[in-house]
């Protein structure tokens, strides 16, 4: 079964930008100065490899929805590879982070200032970008609307995991905050990508909303994956450490607290905050967590799958997106 989509997606397009060099003619100022203090980083940025997961899972529930061949319009692949880059400018500002996709992250090169209105460029960028969707006008308002609260549960999302330590939650309710988090942070952006494939696909309201539910559920599963990855997979280790270091609250404590006793798991707590016991730490949490990780991690791409039975969408859609699925699954190490 091929890949849903290439391995190198496509840069994403400025063209929403188009007249502005004009615009800065007419002023006498050189247009090559916006070019240095903003478009250069945000296409370095953007260029570096990823895995283009969100834009894959927008072609396949573009099928699943009826969409014919390769037709899936660029515009939307464009958006949410721009939204997402945009978020992960920010959130390397918000965790301190050293790297990102195998570079220094944004604001290590540019600094945190310009790094930030890039970052937040990126997603009016993306807003822009789905202005070009060909949609009758009574869909694209309803595309947009979803695109805002996208926006808007993610930032939540993301308020919740910047400030919620795991040392002052109850053992109790970490398993439900972690997959509050998770659904707001990240299943609101993998919902608007399964929607906004659905949505360009002509698909009715109904079928995009079971759509945007089953892209929910693979964010959620999503986030196990890259809590557990940074954990288990020597090449993603320094993101364990930056988010130990900031005390989050992951699926791996989650995790943790299903499989360690009260003593154990107390004590772990208690080498957060000594740097020179993270390393350590992550190796413990590994031995623990990762068999039921795994695990977790099956189950919820199993349950998000059979989001899509009430479809009775064609075979080869279906197939073609578990094997993507299945993939995604084998990809975190």
């Amino acid at each position: 079964m091929k890949p849903l989509l290439r391995d190198e997606p496509a840069e994403p397009a400025f063209s929403p930008l188009a007249g502005l060099d004009d615009v800065c003619a007419e002023h006498g100022i050189d247009p090559q100065h916006l070019e240095r203090a903003l478009y250069g980083p945000a296409r370095e940025f953007l260029a570096r490899p990823g895995k283009a997961f969100r834009a894959r899972l927008i072609e396949g529930c573009f099928r699943l929805a009826g969409g014919a061949g390769d037709s899936v319009p660029q515009a939307a692949l464009e958006a949410i590879e721009l939204l997402h880059g945009g978020s992960l400018i920010v959130d390397d500002i918000q965790d301190d982070a050293e790297t990102r996709r195998g570079a220094p992250a944004l604001h290590r090169t540019i600094g945190t200032a310009r790094a930030l209105n890039t970052g937040n460029w990126l997603y009016f960028v993306a807003l822009a970008r789905l202005d070009a969707l060909a949609l009758a006008p009574e869909v694209m308002w309803r595309l947009s609307q979803s695109a805002h609260r996208c926006l808007i549960r993610c930032h939540e999302g993301q308020a919740l995991d910047l400030a919620l330590l795991v040392g002052d939650l109850r053992r109790g309710e970490l398993g439900s905050i972690v997959n509050f988090i998770s659904a707001l942070k990240t299943g609101a952006l993998t919902g608007f990508a399964a929607q906004l494939g659905a949505t360009a696909a002509g698909a009715p309201p109904q079928v995009a909303h079971t759509l945007c539910g089953f892209g929910k559920q693979v964010g959620v599963a999503l986030q196990m994956l890259d809590d557990l990855g940074s954990i288990v997979a020597p090449g993603r280790h320094h993101k364990a450490l930056e988010d130990l270091r900031g005390q989050r609250a992951s699926w791996v404590w989650s995790w943790a607290s299903e499989t360690l006793d009260e003593h154990t798991y107390r004590q772990l707590l208690k080498l957060l905050g000594r740097e020179s016991e993270l390393t350590t730490l992550r190796e413990r949490l590994a031995d623990a967590v990762e068999p039921l990780g795994r695990k977790r991690v099956h189950e919820a791409l199993t349950r998000a799958e059979r989001e899509l039975a009430p479809l009775h969408a064609p075979t080869s859609a279906l197939e073609a997106l578990h094997a993507e699925l299945t993939r995604l699954e084998h990809s975190y190490g």
